[in-house]
C-alpha cells in the first residue's frame, strides 16, 4: 500500500521514523513518501522535503515566511496528487497539516492524524475542523482522550507515548563513547535556529557559576557547525555534541532544556531539569493572550503540577537560571521529589503500550477502509 507522511519538526521526524519502521514490518510492500527528516528517510521512506526548510515558530516569524509556507503547501498538494496514497498520515505540525487535511478530505483521501495538535492549549475551535476532515485521531498524552470525549464528543484513540519505548530501547543498548571528567550539565536549546540563538546564550552564562561541572551543548542535526561556533566561542570550557542528545542525557546529572518534547525526553532519562523559554517579545505577548494552559512544559502539563521549574520570557535570564540550577543540584529533597514524579509520569505514558506499533495498526486499518 502507499502511505504519505508529513512531519514538520525534529520531534515529528523521530516519531515518524518509528511509525515508518512499524508500517514496513506489517506491510512488506509499503511505499512510503514523506516530509520529515533524516530519521524518516533512514527508516525507509522517500524524503520529499526536510523539516529544516519548514520550521517557522512564532506569530511574527510565520508572517515573515508566509509566501514560502504557501508555496510549500501548493507543492505538497501537487505531490500528494501525483503519488495517490491509500492514506495520508499527518504528524503534529498543525498550522500546515490541518490545511493539508482539509484539502485531502475534499479529494477523497483517507486521513490519520498522529499526535494531536495542542488544541487543549489554544485554538480549541480547530476541533470542529478536525472532526470534519480527519478519519482517525491518534493521541499520545493520557488526558487527551477524555478531553476530546468530554468537551467535543469526539472519539479518539490513545496509543501511549512513543518516547517511552524509544528511550527504553536506547538505554538498554547504550555504551558511552565519551567519558567526561566532571559531572555533566546538558544544554538542550532546541532545533530551530531562531530559538537556539535566543536561548543558548542565556544557558551558557550559567556555566561560569558551576566550575565543578562540565557543560555540554546538544547541537541539532539540522543546524550547521558555523552557527554554533559563533555562539560558543566566548565559552571555551563548554563542550558540544552533534546529533547525540540521547547519549548526552544518558550521562547528564542535570539539564537546562527548551520547552517542548525535549522536556519529556529529559524526564524519561531521569535527569532533573530547568525549563527555559524565550522568544520574540511580540510573539510572546500574542501567545500569552491566547494560550490557556498553566504550564509550558509537557512534564508539568501531564502531571498537572509544577514538577520542574519553568523560566519564561523575562524570567529566563542568567541570574534565575543559575539559581534554579543550583537548587536542583544541591537540594536532596528536591531531587528526590523530582525522581518520584518522573516515575509516576513514566507509568502514565506507558499505559497505551507500544505506541508506534498501535499507531501503525490504526493507520493500516484506515488505509484498508476498516477504521474502528
Amino acid at each position: 500500500m502507499k502511505y504519505y507522511l508529513i512531519a514538520g519538526e525534529a520531534s515529528g521526524d523521530l516519531q515518524g521514523s518509528n511509525l515508518v519502521k512499524e508500517l514496513r514490518r506489517r506491510d512488506a510492500e509499503a511505499d512510503i513518501r514523506c516530509w520529515g527528516g533524516d530519521l524518516m528517510e533512514g527508516a525507509g521512506a522517500t524524503l520529499v522535503k526536510h523539516y529544516r526548510d519548514l520550521a517557522f515558530m512564532g506569530f511574527v516569524e510565520v508572517l515573515m515566511n508566509l509566501r514560502t509556507i504557501l508555496r510549500n503547501l501548493d507543492f505538497c498538494k501537487q505531490d500528494i496528487t501525483a503519488f495517490a496514497p491509500d492514506v495520508l498520515v499527518l504528524i503534529d505540525y498543525p498550522g500546515f497539516n490541518l490545511r493539508v487535511a482539509e484539502w485531502a478530505k475534499q479529494q477523497g483521501i483517507r486521513v490519520v492524524y498522529y499526535i494531536s495538535p495542542q488544541v487543549w492549549a489554544w485554538k480549541e475551535s480547530r476541533v470542529k475542523k478536525i472532526r470534519q476532515v480527519v478519519d482517525k485521531m491518534l493521541v499520545i498524552l493520557p488526558f487527551e482522550k477524555g478531553w476530546y470525549r468530554d468537551r467535543w464528543q469526539f472519539n479518539v484513540e490513545f496509543v501511549g507515548h512513543p518516547l517511552t519505548q524509544v528511550v527504553n530501547e536506547f538505554l538498554e543498548g547504550f555504551r558511552p563513547e565519551v567519558e567526561y571528567l566532571k559531572p555533566v550539565i546538558a544544554l538542550l536549546p532546541g532545533s530551530r535556529k531562531q530559538e537556539v540563538a535566543v536561548k543558548l546564550p542565556v544557558m551558557l552564562e550559567a556555566a561560569k557559576a558551576f566550575p565543578d561541572y562540565q557543560f555540554v551543548v546538544a547541537k541539532a542535526a539540522s543546524l550547521d557547525e558555523a552557527f554554533y561556533q559563533d555562539l560558543l566561542k566566548a565559552y571555551p570550557g563548554v563542550l558540544s555534541v552533534h546529533n547525540e542528545t540521547y547519549a548526552l542525557l544518558a550521562q547528564a546529572t542535570a539539564a537546562l532544556v527548551t520547552s517542548g518534547t525535549a522536556t519529556l525526553e529529559t524526564a524519561l532519562f531521569g535527569v532533573p531539569q530547568v525549563v527555559c523559554y524565550k522568544g520574540s517579545n511580540i510573539s510572546y505577548q500574542i501567545a500569552k493572550r491566547l494560550v490557556r494552559i498553566k504550564y509550558i512544559s509537557l512534564v508539568n502539563l501531564i502531571m498537572d503540577k509544577p514538577v520542574v521549574t519553568e523560566l519564561i520570557q523575562g524570567e529566563c535570564n542568567p541570574a534565575n537560571v543559575k539559581r534554579e540550577l543550583g537548587a536542583i543540584l544541591n537540594d536532596p529533597a528536591r531531587l528526590a521529589q523530582i525522581k518520584d514524579d518522573y516515575y509516576e509520569l513514566k507509568q502514565l505514558l506507558q499505559q497505551g503500550g507500544n505506541a508506534s506499533a498501535k499507531a501503525a495498526e490504526a493507520v493500516l486499518e484506515v488505509a484498508k477502509g476498516k477504521e474502528r
